[in-house]
This record gives C-alpha cells, sequence and structure tokens, in this order.
C-alpha cells in the first residue's frame, strides 16, 4: 500500500476542475486556511468530511486518500524476491515480520496473500525451532483459508486449498489434509486440446503450440511428482518400487528433466536413495546419491525455469501465468544450503555414515554451497 497522501490529492483535484480553495471551504462549510492546511498536509480534514469531499471531486474515498488495495504482479514479484533474499542473508524474524506487515495492508489482494503464505511454508524450515516453524504453518494456513473463501479466481482458490492441505501436512494433522481434499469429480479431460483447436482454427497457429506445449510441461512434472509419491508408498514392494524407479527415469529422460527441471529431479533423486536404503540396498542408494550430487554440483545455476528447443515457447507463458515468472521460491543460497540437508542431515541416510563414498558425496555437496 503506497503512503497516503490527502493534501497532494485534494490540491491535484482542486486545480483540475479549477476550483479555488475558497469555494472548496465554502462547499464543506470550512475556513480557507483549513483548506490551505491540509493541501500542505500540516493537518487533515475530519474523517466526516471525507465523503463530501470524494463527492465534490467525483472519486471515491479510496482514490481520496490514495489508497490501493490491491499490488499488481510485478510489485508481488519484487515483494518476494526482497523478503526472500532477507530469509537467505539469515535476517528471520524481520522477514517473517515484514510478510505480517504485508498481509495487513493488502489484506484483501488475494493473490498477494497466497503468496505471503507460500512464503512462510517455503521458508518454515529456517525457524529456530519446531514451536517456531509450526507458527509459520499456522499463519500460512490461515492466510491460505482467507485467499480460498474470498477470492472470485477458480485457479487461485484451488492453489490455495492444496497450499493449506500442504500446511497441514507440515502440521502432522493428515485427518484435516483428507477433509480439505476430498475426492475430485471424474476426469472429464483437459481443455487444452480444444483451446489449441480454436486458436488453430482461428489462423494463430503459435498461440495453439504455445498452449500445448505449456500442458505437455505442466503435465509432465505432475507425472513425475505422482511418481516420487508412489514410490514413497511402495518403497517396502521391491517389485513396484524398482518399476517406478525405471518408469521414472525413462519419462526423464526423453523430457532431458535434469536440464529443463532439475528441482524435480533432485526431488525423485532423494525419494529413490530413501527408497533403496528403506530395501536394504546401500550400494543403489549410494549410486542414486551420486547423481544427485553430480546434479547439484553440474550446470543448473542461477536456477531458473526454462524451456528447451523442444519446450521453445514456454519463456512467455512462464512470464505471464506463473506468479513468479522464472523465478524459484527461494533464494538459491537457501536452495544451496537445502540440497545439502537433504543427504547429510536426513537420519534415512544415517546407516551410510561410515561409508568413503557417503562422506565424499557430503562434502562435495557442502563446497558447492559456497560456489
Amino acid at each position: 500500500m503506497k503512503e497516503i497522501h490527502l493534501g497532494r490529492i485534494i490540491a491535484e483535484n482542486r486545480r483540475k476542475r479549477r476550483i479555488t480553495q475558497d469555494e472548496l471551504a465554502e462547499f464543506l462549510g470550512v475556513s480557507k486556511a483549513a483548506v490551505s492546511k491540509w493541501e500542505t498536509e500540516t493537518s487533515y480534514p475530519d474523517i466526516l468530511l471525507l465523503p463530501g469531499l470524494a463527492s465534490y471531486f467525483d472519486i471515491s474515498i479510496d482514490e481520496l486518500i490514495g489508497y490501493e488495495p490491491q499490488m499488481d504482479k510485478e510489485g508481488i514479484r519484487k515483494m518476494y524476491r526482497a523478503i526472500a533474499e532477507e530469509f537467505a542473508s539469515g535476517s528471520f524474524e524481520p522477514a517473517v515480520e515484514h510478510c505480517r506487515e504485508y498481509a495487513r495492508k493488502y489484506y484483501s489482494c488475494y493473490p498477494l496473500l497466497f503468496q505471503i503464505a507460500l512464503i512462510l511454508i517455503n521458508h518454515s524450515m529456517l525457524a529456530p525451532d519446531q514451536k517456531g516453524m509450526e507458527k509459520m504453518a499456522e499463519e500460512a494456513a490461515e492466510l491460505s483459508r482467507r485467499v480460498k473463501t474470498g477470492t472470485d479466481d477458480p485457479n487461485l482458490g484451488r492453489n490455495a486449498l492444496h497450499l493449506e492441505a500442504c500446511c497441514m501436512l507440515v502440521l502432522r494433522r493428515p485427518e484435516e489434509v483428507l477433509k480439505l481434499l476430498e475426492p475430485e469429480p471424474p476426469m472429464t479431460g483437459t481443455p487444452e486440446p480444444l483451446l489449441a483447436s480454436a486458436w488453430k482454427m482461428s489462423g494463430n497457429a503459435n498461440e495453439a503450440a504455445k498452449i500445448l506445449q505449456a500442458a505437455i510441461y505442466k503435465n509432465m512434472i505432475t507425472f513425475l511428482n505422482l511418481l516420487s509419491s508412489y514410490m514413497e508408498v511402495c518403497a517396502e514392494d521391491r517389485e513396484k518400487f524398482e518399476e517406478s524407479c525405471r518408469r521414472l527415469c525413462a519419462v526423464a529422460e526423453v523430457f532431458r528433466t535434469d536440464k529443463l527441471h532439475p528441482g524435480i529431479m533432485l526431488t525423485c533423486y532423494i525419494t529413490m536413495a530413501q527408497g533403496w536404503m528403506v530395501l536394504g540396498e546401500r550400494e543403489k542408494a549410494l549410486e542414486v546419491l551420486e547423481r544427485y550430487t553430480e546434479l547439484v554440483c553440474g550446470d543448473i545455476y542461477p536456477m531458473r525455469l526454462k524451456g528447451d528447443e523442444y519446450f521453445d515457447l514456454l519463456d512467455d507463458w512462464f512470464e505471464q501465468e506463473l506468479s513468479l515468472g522464472e523465478y524459484p521460491p527461494r533464494d538459491e543460497s537457501v536452495i544451496r544450503h537445502s540440497m545439502t540437508q537433504a543427504v547429510a542431515e536426513n537420519p534415512v541416510f544415517a546407516g551410510l555414515a561410515d561409508e568413503p563414498r557417503f562422506r565424499k558425496i557430503v562434502e562435495r555437496l557442502g563446497r558447492q554451497e559456497e560456489i
């Protein structure tokens, strides 16, 4: 929200309509000196005069006081990046308080509130203790609920619902997740093929291709996430787990996901390695962790969403459709640290602590944080 400059707005509107201070004073039943003080902002009109002032200038009270309840997309992105950088610098409490300040100022700007909730949950692991982490998750859930119930945008509402469910998982309240995510109606297909056909019929083949590329990309990421989650569920079923690993790697190789979206591949590698540890396959777990480390220490920085020679129309889509554009939800230094934590501080890999290969992996991951 911008600073309120009531005096300047009164003066601008008075001059725009060629009204003297005397005329405005007479209309409102005050002295010319009072109007002059308002315009120099040495004093302000009584709150009861605001409706009359707004009516006289034919503007709303919000316009009169310069109040803007909404922040545009670019403003939201700048806010998110600034607070993410603040978290990364180690200024934890100030960053959390800035989140709260923005939420209070823009309590009716639902896209911004959603991003504030996202910032909180994405940085909750930086809290000094478990209680602090849970408090951030609770605040993120509360903001998500406000967005879910207040917005008129169905996509934003659905995203807020999923974010609330994510917060409940962090808080270890699975029953609430199940209540939130009721079974969806039977699948009726996606609208993208119809939209693409309509654009092509209208003579805009490029827009048709962009819509389909975005749909393929989104569904590819969703599919890998689903396979990764399925691996966790069937981690004790060796046959199912091994086949899930094989299929996931095959899809990732076809779509070159390590280049296109390394973040999702890193998550999948950790899930694979954990699964092999559950099955007692230490050697296979180490092999996957070495692949993980190669990717972490490879040419994936700066971490930005991007297309490739196949997905060559995605850059505009990232900019137009994604709240943060091509940028990741956390500062890169925080992401680098979390990549090391996912291995070095993962209790599932504690049994590998004496393995020279594992120590080498941890050391190499530690070094990449300093680059």
